[in-house]
């Protein structure tokens, strides 16, 4: 299954079994960003992941799951007295470039640098080195205790995501309900597709449509995440939803 890890304004799909233990996740991390494990500190909703644990150990933990990874702050080591010019490698989310940079540069003119090779725009872009994120400030890369052979982890910025989004558009979808549950009855219902199917779930409570219970929502044989929108699981206007009493358990994403 894929999740996404959070970090400061950046996300990056890391692909998990669902049984692995969180040690293997933080391994997967450091792997892909370069962040040693050992500053590493994963969350979901402010609980942390506890690395004797694994990922069977939390339910919550599916296809999509957006688990937070916070950085430990770490003592960089001082920059050694050697020639002005340091070969470093770049290291992008799917790929790699080495490049040869001067000590005495910004941390700015490396950013011109990365989006001359590789495009992303210098106000999304994020420089990492050794789990620490470098700032647009004066000083120089030495001064960052960048040396030779030093690894520069290269993040892009999420879009802020109200302004990228298309506006919310009105819905007119369908709930049915299973022979289960009051006689199979078919419900239309109207909503904007940015409700949560938890959002959902509560109008149908409050208004005794449904009573008080436990219930699943299946659209497309997939079932659907109470905290997502009706747009983020791909309804669109005339589609059937369907309701089961039940609850989601650990692994369970189809039916």
């Amino acid at each position: 299954m894929k999740v996404i890890i959070c970090v400061l304004q950046h996300e990056v799909d890391i692909e998990l079994g669902h049984q692995e233990p969180v040690m293997e996740i933080k391994r997967k991390i450091e792997q892909h960003l370069g962040i040693p494990m050992a500053s590493q500190t994963l969350s979901i909703c402010g609980w942390e992941l506890l690395d004797e644990l694994y990922t069977k150990d939390y339910p919550i933990i599916t296809e999509g799951t957006r688990i937070d990874l916070t950085i430990q702050s770490m003592q960089l080591p001082p920059p050694l007295d050697q020639t002005n010019k340091i070969q470093i490698l770049i290291k992008f989310s799917t790929r790699q470039h080495p490049m040869e940079v001067e000590r005495t540069e910004t941390v700015r003119s490396l950013k011109e640098q990365i989006h001359i090779i590789d495009g992303t725009p210098i106000r999304r872009m994020s420089l990492f080195f050794s789990g620490r994120e470098l700032e647009d400030d004066y000083r120089n890369l030495g001064e960052y205790g960048i040396r030779e052979s030093s690894e520069i982890i290269v993040l892009r910025k999420v879009a802020n995501r109200q302004r990228d989004e298309p506006p919310s558009r009105r819905l007119n979808i369908v709930v049915q309900t299973s022979s289960s549950l009051l006689n199979a009855a078919s419900i239309p219902l109207e909503m904007s597709d940015s409700s949560t199917v938890n959002e959902l779930r509560q109008l149908l409570v409050s208004g005794k449509i449904l009573p008080l219970d436990d219930y699943l929502f299946i659209h497309k044989q997939r079932i659907m995440r109470d905290s997502c929108s009706l747009r983020w699981h791909g309804v669109e206007d005339g589609d059937f939803l369907y309701v089961f009493k039940g609850t989601v358990t650990p692994g369970e994403s189809s039916v």
